[in-house]
């Protein structure tokens, strides 16, 4: 029976040519998208489950709120990993890692460095809690001794290349040696951070036992069977325990005055598995997904194939008059409504089959594509692995039982008598259902029309707002402290450089980067809630100047007043914060230990506006400046000549300040959009996907208008003989469509706004969204609504009447 079915499925297609092209192209696009983002889904919704323990492994949080800000950070003080294994028996172990960032590195002896990113301090039972497998070195103690690190296997590959690494040792930053106690497997592309090199914490230069910093990333492994729920409880005793009386020896306050005073802490537990698209703290390893991108994502998927599903039903339906004498005599010969149901859904069955087989191939060429686009290193070669093969069996046949229900269970319900009889065919002219479907398909489009101009929209504001410095025209040469003191001779000597405007040597920029808060007092405060936490930057005399940053009150750093070098400018946030109405000579003093026994004053010098040094999805948080020969970057003021002979002699100059350096550089502008990369790539594959969904529905209506432009043909006839114009009858057969169209952006757009709203809530400085998104979207969905049917239209309008009219 099978077989029958299967040969006629075969005929029937081959011999609907035309309306087998329209299914088989828009399901295959429709599966190809479906693919295409289950792939992106399953590798986010990955990260991590490669370690055997990734169900017990948790990650210590910390939210704070105190001084005017409010912080969500991914790390937690450095004692807090070694007391949670000390007194609660459900750890049965736990790691720190502290990210250092870029490092130069080269072999012992070898006179050029390498520049090496994310380079880790680890505690020595970093292979107890993670799953890193060792190809070389004792995995217990690689990490137990002073002076040793692990290595990737990539890593000895370049610093070693086929030697053997183990015993051999490493130079960092030109005066820290290590000797590599293992070799690791690279890490998976799948975790939620990446470490070519992890040093023995042995070594982190760091004053142990601070309770009130937040510095270090704990990670902690429970033993089975342990309630997380109840042990978070355990932080509040571990706050009084604890950290209560670090407050009061440095604030001069109990914990509960602290909190009285509006001030929270609160420590808390994530599960390893989420840290990637649930985590949005502060000083992550490296940047995280987001779930919400995740579910987007995934509704787009179902979306657009569901509108290449309802074009099979649509059109199956709409043809329905051309089968029903066919269905007629079936029953006549005795079929049941059951094999003609299995009869029509093998036909769909096969057409989305044929449809998957093109999808596969479309995935295999828009994959590299779709890759730089998502940053992703998807293979085709995932879809046939056991994780991905169950999905990828079912959805063609999921597929066509979805598309071919309706149809079949449709025309199957025909009677034979009012078949053979012709009196079913006016019922054809005009379906509900049909109708609705087309509403869906074209509200679902101009849903992802208007998120993707509002995405667009919004990049484009924080691509052009005013920041609140010139990051244009800035070239900023990376690992300047890898030189010291030669900082400033290769400041000055590229200074003499013509096409260079200014330059500045500081330790921090306003650009992407981890950094740490300080907490502030005014001089004679005794108010608990009055102090106010800020970043603490180290500049120099022309940090502003070559930032381009403006001056509000009192004056920039200047080498003409000794006494700058206890001197600070505070930006307004600070200002603010403070309470200062005339901050100008003002003391503030932080402390310098957690006993609140050594602290630092400085004078305010100075007042900067206020400069975005996050990322616009927060406010501008309080910040301070103080000169400091701390250097992390050297940055130059550029004018706009010849940029790649200037690079070359910035880097000429490079070469003579720091023989051996790798030289490395970045244009600040560029720096600044990093933060921006998600919404970018968000932006691209949502218009992308809106732009097929919008081909998927006008193959249907392309199919559809055809149809009904043929069920019409005598009435046209009829008209045209009786003296109808072109534009008349073009009107005709394109009104019922357009009507529901404006219906499907009526019935969008609130949903549009809702979900744009919601996404835009991200940001604290956002666009508002205006009137005309959906008025353009609108007419985009309009236009090409009118262009896919005006085709038949017009096609049916210059049809001549006497050929529609010879069989009457």
């Amino acid at each position: 029976m099978f077989t029958n079915y299967l040969k006629i499925a075969w005929r029937t297609l081959r011999k609907q040519r035309g309306l087998t092209f329209i299914n088989i192209v828009g399901l295959a696009t429709g599966l190809t998208c479906c693919m295409l983002i289950m792939l992106y889904v399953l590798d986010e919704l990955s990260y991590d489950r490669y370690n055997q323990k990734a169900d017990r492994i948790y990650r210590v949080q910390t939210d704070v709120k105190f001084g005017g800000n409010d912080m969500h950070f991914a790390v937690s003080p450095d004692p807090i990993g070694p007391t949670l294994k000390k007194d609660y028996p459900q750890v049965e172990e736990f790691v720190r890692l502290r990210d250092r960032g870029t490092w130069s590195v080269r072999r012992t002896g070898e006179a050029t460095n390498l520049r090496e990113d994310n380079i880790t301090f680890a505690d020595s039972t970093l292979f107890d809690v993670f799953t890193l497998p060792l190809v070389a070195g004792n995995s217990k103690r690689a990490l137990a001794e002073p002076n040793t690190v692990v290595i990737s296997e990539s890593a000895a590959k370049r610093h070693f290349g086929s030697q053997n690494p183990m015993g051999q040792t490493l130079v960092f930053n030109n005066d820290k040696t290590y000797k590599v106690s293992g070799v690791m497997r690279d890490m998976p592309k799948n975790a939620h951070f990446h470490s070519d090199f992890f040093l023995t914490m042995l070594n982190d230069e760091y004053t142990w036992g601070q309770w009130l910093s937040n510095n270090h990333h704990t990670y902690v492994l429970l033993k089975p069977g342990s309630n997380t729920a109840l042990f978070t409880q355990h932080f509040d005793t571990i706050i009084r325990k604890y950290i209560g009386p670090k407050v009061q020896e440095s604030m001069g306050a109990s914990m509960e005055q602290f909190r009285k005073a509006g001030n929270t802490l609160a420590y808390w537990l994530i599960p390893l598995t989420d840290i990637h698209l649930h985590s949005k703290q502060q000083i992550e390893l490296s940047p995280n997904g987001d779930m919400q991108y995740v579910y987007i994502f995934s509704a787009v998927a179902l979306f657009i194939l569901l509108i290449a599903c309802i074009n099979f039903m649509n059109l199956a339906t709409a043809r329905s008059s051309n089968r029903a004498r066919e269905v007629g005599v079936r029953k006549v010969m005795g079929s049941k409504r059951q094999q003609l149901i299995g009869q029509f859904m093998t036909e769909s069955v096969l057409t989305t089959v044929l449809a998957m087989l093109l999808a596969l191939l479309l995935v295999a060429v828009a994959l590299p594509g779709f890759n730089a686009i998502a940053t992703k290193k998807l293979s085709i070669i995932q879809l046939v692995s056991p994780y991905y093969l169950p999905f990828l069996v079912a959805l063609p046949i999921v597929v066509g039982l979805l598309a071919g229900i309706y149809p079949a269970f449709f025309l199957s319900s025909f009677e034979p008598i009012s078949v053979l009889k012709g009196k079913i065919n006016a019922s054809f002219r005009s379906s509900g259902l049909r109708n609705g479907l087309v509403v869906f398909q074209f509200a679902m489009s101009v849903v992802l029309i208007i998120g993707t101009l509002i995405v667009y929209r919004q990049i484009t504001y924080i691509q052009t707002k005013n920041v609140g410095f010139n990051r244009n025209q800035v070239v900023t040469v990376n690992d300047v402290y890898a030189i010291g003191k030669q900082a400033e001779t290769f400041r000055q000597e590229v200074l003499r450089l013509p096409g260079v405007v200014s330059g500045s040597v500081s330790g921090y920029l306003p650009t992407p980067s981890h950094r740490s808060d300080t907490p502030f007092w005014a001089e004679g405060q005794t108010d608990i809630n009055k102090g106010a936490v800020m970043q603490n930057w180290g500049v120099d005399y022309d940090y502003l100047n070559t930032l381009g940053m403006t001056v509000v009150q009192g004056r920039n750093f200047s080498h003409d007043f000794g006494s700058d070098s206890s001197g600070i400018i505070l930006n307004e946030a600070a200002v603010k914060v403070l309470g200062f109405k005339n901050p100008i000579g003002q003391r503030i003093f932080r402390f310098n230990d957690e006993q609140g026994k050594s602290r630092q004053a400085f004078t305010v010098v100075g007042v900067v506006k206020n400069f975005h040094f996050e990322s616009l999805r927060r406010n501008i948080g309080a910040l301070s400046m103080i000169l400091s020969p701390n250097s992390g970057a050297a940055s130059f003021r550029i004018g706009s000549g010849n940029l790649p002979v200037l690079m070359k002699q910035i880097e000429a100059k490079w070469k003579q300040v720091a023989p051996g350096q790798p030289f490395s550089y970045q244009f600040m502008d560029d720096s600044f959009d990093e933060m921006y990369r998600a919404e970018q790539r968000v932006g691209t594959i949502a218009l992308t996907f809106a732009g097929l969904a919008i081909l998927i529905a006008c193959l249907g209506l392309f199919g559809l208008a055809a149809f009904m432009a043929e069920q019409r043909t005598k009435e046209i006839g009829v008209r045209k003989v009786l003296g109808a114009s072109v534009g008349s009858i073009v009107t005709l057969l394109s009104k019922d469509f357009l009507k529901l169209v404006l219906v499907a952006i009526i019935i969008a757009s609130p949903l549009a706004w809702y979900a744009m709203n919601n996404w835009l809530q991200d940001f604290a400085y956002r666009i508002d969204i205006e009137w005309w998104y959906f008025a353009l979207a609108g007419l985009l969905a309009v236009s090409i609504a009118l262009l896919t049917v005006s085709f038949q239209s017009v096609k049916a309008a210059l049809m001549n009447p006497i050929k529609s009219l010879r069989s009457e």
